[in-house]
């Protein structure tokens, strides 16, 4: 193989490579704000599934857990506080769970909502499934822990997902509540509590 052919050969493979690149990047630019578009109708989906009485649900801040950003909103019926939903990750078995928990004004979880995950299918997944995310109606967070045995005064685990039972219940929907509490009880009227409770 001569000197030329070698050029020729490194001149084919970038070429090849440059024009791919662009092709990605082309890609991507054209599905990068669908794909946004697409979460953010997701993320109003759930939260007006999560609190449906509600007329208005309105970002009232924003925090950070396991240095992921997530939110908080207050819900509305009229001019009345109904409830408040957070944002909230677990770590899981193989991934951070992304979760969305549901309150009423005196911080007894209504429903949660998984927004993304990547735990074990058919094992961790079942943090999904309605029967498991029934179990958290009506907890505060004295409730809010896994056991492995039967129980309905706190949250039983899936067998064989006790990882990720633990990172939804007592990570993500513990310490999102924990937090909407102290923020809310501490900074008042500017969270969304009501000033006449204050």
């Amino acid at each position: 193989m001569t000197v030329k052919d070698i050029l020729k050969i490194t001149l084919n493979l970038v070429s090849i490579y440059l024009i791919g690149g662009f092709i990605l990047t082309m890609v991507y630019a054209k599905t990068s704000p669908i794909m946004y578009r697409n979460a953010v109708l997701e993320k109003e989906t759930a939260l007006k599934n999560l609190i449906p009485a509600a007329d208005k649900i309105e970002k009232i801040g924003d925090w950070s857990i396991h240095e992921k950003h997530a939110e908080y909103f207050v819900a509305r019926k009229g001019d009345a506080i109904i409830g408040y939903i957070i944002q909230s990750f677990g770590k899981g078995y193989s991934s951070y769970i992304n979760t969305l928990i549901a309150v009423d004004k005196d911080f007894r979880v209504q429903r949660i909502s998984i927004l993304g995950h990547a735990e074990t299918p058919g094992l961790g997944d079942e943090i999904e499934a309605e029967g498991f995310k029934k179990q958290f109606y009506g907890k505060d967070t004295e409730h809010l822990k896994v056991l492995k045995s039967d129980t309905t005064e706190y949250v039983q685990a899936i067998s064989g997902a006790t990882i990720s039972s633990r990172a939804v219940a007592e990570d993500a929907v513990k310490n999102g509540v924990d937090f909407l509490i102290t923020t809310i009880r501490e900074k008042g009227a500017e969270h969304g509590a009501d000033s006449s409770n204050n």
